[in-house]
């Protein structure tokens, strides 16, 4: 679940929202007034989504969003002439005045969409730096050289040696060239 951030310049709104935000399941980490204490709050999160007013006693809704980390999103919840006149891109929104079930299918819509950036990230493959990949190459070549092996035999021996170690291909590389270079 996502870290969440409420932030209206009273905090009595920002509370009510907080509120109902808990009753639906939701966890909020900070509720705040200003753009600087919600900056503090998202420095120290990774991810999450700041729900927030339209202006703040410190800045606007757009100087927030410019200085929010990377992983952070943004639920702006303002009247429908404000949403009209400074619409943002990148910045879902809600006008006000705010229906429940709006704002609780938007934050679930917004997670949803964290969730699959995050699961897409994690499947994308790592990338070695030049001198692993060298390693891993080597040890490629020699068994295609003394076990007359594919390239591609050559690299799932390597992935099954790997996985039956336990240890990483570069470390198995490493292990097969100084076996096979003595």
């Amino acid at each position: 679940m996502s870290n969440l951030i409420v932030v209206f310049p009273k905090l009595d709104n920002a509370k009510n929202i907080r509120n109902l935000l808990v009753r639906h399941g939701y966890s909020v980490a900070a509720v705040c007034t200003t753009g600087a204490q919600v900056l503090n709050h998202a420095n120290e999160l990774n991810d999450g989504i700041v729900i927030c007013g339209y202006r703040f006693s410190d800045m606007i809704y757009t100087e927030l969003y410019d200085n929010l980390p990377p992983d952070f999103e943004m639920l702006l919840l303002a009247s429908p002439t404000i949403l009209s006149e400074y619409g943002e891109k990148n910045i879902i929104s809600v006008a006000m005045p705010l229906k429940v079930n709006d704002l609780i299918s938007t934050v679930n819509m917004m997670e949803y969409r964290i969730s699959r950036s995050k699961k897409k990230l994690k499947a994308k493959p790592r990338q070695r730096d030049p001198k692993e990949a060298a390693v891993i190459e080597e040890a490629k070549r020699l068994l295609m050289e003394r076990n007359h092996l594919t390239e591609e035999d050559a690299h799932r021996y390597l992935q099954k040696s790997s996985m039956d170690s336990g240890t990483n291909m570069v470390e198995t590389a490493q292990m097969i060239l100084s076996m096979m270079n003595r």
